[in-house]
């Protein structure tokens, strides 16, 4: 399905009756899930067109939110280790809801993160968070990496 991400020359390969993609942060071949086509844009976005550093990347680690485990879809760590990203990605074919916000605003209770992302692969909401004020600011798009203030 065409994303509206740029274009990028995924690894893909066929077993087992199903197809898989290589997940370049992991290191591992993941089934092509439709909400895990959305989570490889988004990570290749970041690395080749914004220049966030792949090593700050990570993908779908467990956190205690609430005193639950859950787990994140994408997070991005600054030079100090703290998060600076977080990201929820969504399968194309779902569309981006009042839960689906709801859903990264209770990880973020915890984690603190500054800059929030949602996309479903076709549409991409982004907002930073300010803390001092309890306010938040939708903006246009994901800064690029040298431009992230925490």
């Amino acid at each position: 399905m065409q994303l509206n991400f740029p274009t990028y020359p995924f690894k893909l390969k066929d077993a087992d009756g199903k197809r898989y993609i290589w997940d370049t942060i992991r290191k591992k071949w993941y089934v092509l899930q439709a909400e895990e086509w959305v989570r490889q844009h988004l990570i290749h976005y970041l690395i080749e067109d914004l220049g966030y550093p792949k090593g700050l990347i990570s993908v779908e680690k467990l956190v205690t939110v609430n005193h639950q485990r859950r787990r994140y879809d994408l997070a991005v760590a600054n030079k100090e280790g703290g998060f600076i990203l977080l990201a929820e990605c969504k399968a194309p074919t779902e569309k981006i809801s009042q839960a689906t916000f709801n859903q990264i605003a209770a990880y973020n209770i915890d984690l603190k993160v500054p800059y929030l992302l949602v996309t479903n692969g076709l549409q991409h909401f982004f907002c930073k968070i300010d803390f001092k004020t309890n306010n938040f600011e939708f903006l246009k798009g994901v800064p690029k990496w040298g431009e992230v203030k925490d």
